[in-house]
């Protein structure tokens, strides 16, 4: 115990001083680990005795009633309908910081991850598709567009000091713009019979949230509340109800209530009436004014933070440590009949999700950054190479979460083509994994 300090175990606020950068690495590297775990476990249970239960418990109704009405979704049309909108709530939160002060806020800096990022999902839906030319198979064209930004950073931060800082930067900001990619792709290609009364809510309930916003709302209670009949309304448009998520981030304010030298200023100013008070009053459970002093210094510190930092900062934890553990488990338990697997490789869902992982993402992210260098549009940092950009191509045909959501979206009708997808999925994800660990790890050398 240091002197003047008591704490438990956990209770270190002030020795754990990391900025956003870091502690966004910090929790994509924990969540990228509990994904695997977890979605190690949803294997095993779906090619286990327990497959049925598994599948029955995943389907049971829960529903909410208010008199004559009643509204229900299965446990898991609940995880990837409800909880998943706190995932793309973050990732909105983390699209919007990026764009206005992050590595997307410079259009030089923005440049090489955008194109490279474009490559990365054109490309591989053009490899999807040479595989699904025609037929249901077309519908899981957007799978291989997207990256796993949690298991990408989680693969990439096992190699330390071996990849220059640069690299984890491209990737980060590669991985987001992919997000925005794929947001606008679930938003216009993967929505159901469109339902203009629940739009016309929906707007209404964005004009709000914008409201909330210019007249200066900085409390984070009334952006969830409306942001929470947002996403019914948009759960009734047709539209997936995830996309409220990001809505709600872009209007969160970004701005602070107080300038940082305001509140040094009355931090300085509190800390002098404290010393003050604790000097009139040792009793520190008994001093009114000295808890006052404190409860307004509190108050401050959350002014000085705009919103959404704040709102980021809350659901980081959660996000990375429940929600995509729990989607894992309810969507990557894949029953395989290995006697069976062959026919499984040579369906044409399963390979145009590996071309289009495998093959397009490496191709269509490190072909479009030369194109991009050669052309003179963009320069490589001085601690890159293209065997470094073709690494995190790799690393970037890790589709798992997004890629799953996007193929249950495709497939929401039939199971055995969503068997074939998240097959290629797991496939390619655990194939570009090793494949980008240890192209990189090779590269080390010319990063020193």
């Amino acid at each position: 115990m240091a002197k003047g300090i008591y704490h438990a175990p956990w209770e270190r606020a002030f020795d754990r001083l990391m900025t956003p950068l870091e502690e966004f690495i910090h929790r994509q590297t924990t969540s990228g680990v509990l994904l695997m775990i977890c979605a190690v476990i949803a294997l095993v249970i779906a090619n286990s005795p327990w497959q049925e239960t598994y599948a029955h418990f995943l389907h049971t109704e829960i529903g909410i009633g208010f008199g004559s009405a009643e509204f229900s979704l299965s446990i898991h049309h609940w995880i990837n309908e409800l909880l998943m909108v706190t995932f793309f709530l973050v990732m909105g939160l983390e699209l919007k910081r990026e764009l206005l002060v992050g590595e997307l806020s410079s259009p030089r800096q923005a440049l090489l991850p955008i194109i490279a990022a474009i490559g990365g999902m054109v490309v591989p839906a053009l490899g999807y598709l040479l595989f699904n030319t025609s037929g249901p198979g077309t519908a899981g064209w957007g799978i291989p567009m997207a990256t796993d930004i949690a298991f990408a950073i989680g693969t990439l931060s096992l190699l330390g000091a071996r990849v220059p800082k640069s690299l984890v930067t491209f990737l980060i900001a590669l991985a987001i713009v992919d997000d925005l990619g794929a947001v606008a792709v679930i938003a216009l290609f993967y929505t159901s019979d469109l339902s203009l009364t629940a739009l016309a809510y929906a707007g209404v309930f964005t004009g709000l949230l914008v409201c909330l916003n210019v007249v200066g709302v900085r409390s984070t209670l009334p952006y969830a509340v409306v942001g929470l009949f947002l996403w019914a309304a948009m759960l009734a448009t047709g539209i997936h109800a995830t996309i409220a998520g990001v809505i709600i981030a872009f209007t969160i304010p970004i701005r602070p209530k107080f300038e940082p030298e305001l509140f040094i200023d009355k931090v300085e100013d509190a800390t002098r009436s404290m010393r003050k008070a604790v000097w009139d009053n040792p009793d520190i459970i008994h001093n009114n004014r000295f808890r006052a002093l404190v409860t307004a210094m509190e108050d401050g510190v959350h002014r000085v933070q705009a919103p959404a930092q704040r709102v980021e900062h809350s659901l980081h934890l959660p996000v990375a440590y429940l929600v995509i553990p729990v989607f894992a488990l309810a969507n990557a338990g894949i029953p395989i009949d290995f006697a069976d697997f062959g026919s499984y490789l040579s369906n044409p869902i399963t390979l145009g999700v590996l071309c289009g992982l495998l093959l397009g993402k490496p191709v269509g992210i490190a072909g479009f950054s030369w194109i991009a260098v050669r052309m003179g549009w963009v320069e490589l940092p001085d601690d890159l190479t293209m065997g470094h950009v073709l690494g995190v191509g790799l690393l970037g045909a890790i589709g798992f979460t997004m890629s799953i959501f996007i193929a249950d979206l495709g497939f929401a009708g039939s199971a055995e083509n969503l068997l074939m997808a998240k097959t290629g999925i797991l496939l390619a994800s655990a194939i570009a994994g090793l494949s980008g660990y240890f192209l990189l790890r090779a590269q080390a050398p010319a990063s020193k």
